[in-house]
């Protein structure tokens, strides 16, 4: 079982999304993901609720959460989004970078650019890897 981490500052928009498209296209009998913040927040930014809303994801109930040695060494592949250097590092483990501008406090037309950047990085991963599901649950 394969096991990504999406990993932003605050947990509170582009790792959560990731994380989302990834457990709706991924096939969980051969990989899984979770999302963490360096500086989490206290709670998703409402505007990215509102635009995964609009492709069918309910972020409503996610909270975000410390992204800790413990969890990053769970991990298989850490991709982060804008923590930079504050991201920690894991002897071993495979690390990718997605330049994704930051959603918060961005109208909402920007932050559905981020929404459609995110979704297609997350694609790719994914079907880079072969670890797609036989059937997509509207997030294509």
């Amino acid at each position: 079982m394969e096991r990504v981490i999406f990993a932003c500052v605050h947990n509170a928009g582009r790792s959560q999304m990731a994380a989302a498209f990834f457990a709706a296209v991924a096939d969980p009998a051969k990989a899984e993901a979770a999302s963490a913040g360096t500086q989490p927040a206290d709670h998703v930014h409402a505007t990215v609720v509102d635009v995964m809303r609009e492709v069918g994801v309910d972020l409503s109930r996610s909270a975000p959460q410390l992204l800790t040695d413990e969890l990053a060494r769970s991990a298989t592949l850490l991709v982060t989004m804008g923590c930079g250097e504050s991201c920690p590092y894991v002897p071993g483990l495979a690390r990718d970078d997605w330049p994704v501008s930051d959603p918060k406090d961005q109208p909402i037309a920007a932050v559905r650019r981020i929404r459609d950047e995110i979704r297609a990085r997350v694609l790719r991963l994914v079907e880079s890897k072969d670890w797609q599901r036989s059937t997509k649950r509207g997030v294509e």
